[in-house]
């Protein structure tokens, strides 16, 4: 069952500092780009996924093809993902020992999420960090201070 209950949601986002976000776009009209843009001025390290990005930049950061490549570990990924394209994520966020899965506003994937946290993964579905953080003032990196 994904985490829905506020105090959870709160330590997640207290104690997570890099964030794989996947889907991310260069667009800055786009939702994923937007959220991207707010973690980082909150004081994460977000890391962009796109295989169609791969090797350019997004708000100054190396996009990485999937979550197999990224240069370090990360705390938590966030699928910005059609539902039915977020199995083999998923699946690669189980095999990286990413300890959190997000799956943003929209995206829902029942079977994903069991997967996930059966192999031990918390998972949180069709939830915004961008609407969390304000709404339930989490501290985040730059405000732990």
């Amino acid at each position: 069952m994904p985490i829905q209950n506020e105090q959870d949601i709160r330590n997640i986002l207290t104690n997570v500092r890099t964030i794989a976000l996947v889907g991310a776009s260069e667009k800055t009209n786009r939702p994923s780009h937007e959220v991207m843009e707010y973690l980082q001025n909150q004081g994460y390290r977000v890391i962009p996924v796109n295989p169609r990005l791969e090797g350019k930049q997004v708000l100054g950061e190396m996009v990485y093809p999937d979550l197999a490549s990224l240069p370090e570990p990360v705390d938590m990924a966030e699928l910005f993902l059609a539902p039915e394209r977020t199995d083999a994520v998923i699946d690669q966020a189980i095999e990286q020992k990413i300890p959190v899965l997000w799956l943003q506003l929209g995206v829902i994937n029942e079977s994903g999420a069991s997967r996930a946290e059966a192999a031990g993964l918390k998972v949180v579905m069709n939830r915004c960090p961008k609407q969390d953080i304000p709404k339930f003032n989490i501290p985040t990196p730059n405000s732990a201070g």
